[in-house]
């Protein structure tokens, strides 16, 4: 087969990374559930814990291929990936910048376990590079990024974010779940470490919880001796079933962006939204940043309410599009950050960051654009009686 970088998306989304069965050579779906391999002390110790069973093994060089980038990892929760890149790299005495608007379960992480350990942190007041760079210290060795962020949707440079930390020798890690690999590659900009919820757009068929990291060898080598000491290893049944989904990952992604596209322009046009965050609107003040380091703007999109209309009595409202903590399934769904992704922070946190009591966070799926359409024309007018 040919070099991955030289085979079309859906190619490596099919084919990369296929367990082969050796006795059974027919089988195009093979799943090994054992949790014990034979040791003849020579072969690679295989263990679930070691993320190197053959269906996990085999996985990751799918997520690699994807991501551009020589191996990866896979875990139980995109948490689990997150923290493991995290104290991989950073021990007491360390300082890590974050970006302001990131998912509140990473911003809860930091702020709850990094004082523990005695790392210091400091979160930027924008997604502006210069914010960035008038944080760094003698210690600093990691920059945290989430492009497109959750729940805004705010544009970070790549380019220069990477050019920033490569020239003070700082790691570099990103959120690239909204994108997925379909819609941003960050390692084609420089950016060392890529992490995914692939419980969003990887699994994509809202039945799976598991994350996923991508990077050098180097880096994942250096992630893996610190990952087996947290046990956060991914099942291979449900390897096996992200394994799958990620077969189609690039149909569902592409159609599920063309929708996005729709929604994000009929929801911009109506008087009963206030505002639209989306980087594939003009309207966006990050717009031209998005269109050159993006392939796609992606599926998710934010709105606020015009004020009268209730965000909760509107998504009780909905009939096709489902209230859900979760999101990137085919299915649409909705969900109010106040309520859920972004309940841990503080009032005061959550407006510092933009995050209003009407904000509605939408995870655009497959069904017709029209037919969604619809439903929140319907649901709007209940919430207003």
């Amino acid at each position: 087969m040919k070099e991955n970088n030289k085979l079309g998306i859906n190619t490596i989304c099919v084919h990369t990374g296929e367990v082969k069965d050796e006795q059974f050579k027919g089988a195009v779906s093979a799943m090994y559930m054992s949790t014990s391999y034979a040791f003849d002390g020579v072969d690679i110790k295989r263990y679930p814990r070691y993320f190197n069973t053959p269906n996990q093994e085999m996985l990751c060089k799918k997520i690699a291929a994807l991501e551009k980038t020589e191996d990866g990892l896979i875990f139980g929760s995109g948490m689990a990936a997150i923290s493991a890149a995290m104290f991989a790299f950073l021990k007491t005495g360390d300082h890590v910048i974050i970006q302001q608007v990131i998912y509140g379960g990473t911003y809860n992480f930091i702020v709850s376990e990094f004082d523990k350990y005695g790392i210091e942190y400091s979160f930027t007041e924008s997604d502006n590079v210069k914010d960035f760079e008038s944080l760094i210290k003698e210690n600093t060795k990691v920059i945290y990024i989430e492009t497109p962020s959750n729940p805004l949707l705010g544009i970070t440079d790549l380019d220069a974010i990477a050019k920033l930390a490569k020239s003070k020798d700082i790691l570099t890690m990103i959120d690239n779940t909204f994108a997925s690999p379909i819609n941003q590659n960050p390692v084609d900009f420089g950016i060392d470490i890529m992490l995914h919820s692939a419980t969003k757009y990887m699994g994509g068929h809202s039945d799976i919880s598991a994350g996923a990291i991508a990077a050098s060898k180097e880096h994942i080598a250096h992630i893996w001796n610190t990952a087996i000491n947290f046990g956060g290893n991914l099942s291979d049944q449900t390897v096996w079933l992200l394994e799958r989904s990620l077969k189609t990952l690039n149909l569902r992604v592409k159609e599920q962006t063309k929708n996005a596209e729709e929604m994000a322009l009929y929801l911009e046009g109506s008087s009963d939204i206030d505002r639209v965050y989306y980087p594939g609107l003009k309207s966006h003040p990050q717009y031209e940043l998005a269109k050159k380091q993006m392939k796609g703007f992606g599926a998710m999109l934010s709105f606020e309410l015009a004020n009268g209309i209730n965000a909760m009595d509107f998504q009780n409202n909905l009939q096709l599009i489902k209230p859900s903590m979760s999101l990137a399934g085919l299915e649409s769904t909705t969900v109010s950050p106040v309520q859920t992704t972004h309940a841990l922070l503080s009032e005061e946190e959550r407006l510092e960051r933009g995050i209003k009591d009407g904000l509605i966070r939408f995870s655009v799926g497959i069904e017709e654009p029209k037919d969604l359409i619809e439903d929140i024309e319907q649901a709007i007018q209940k919430a207003k009686k």
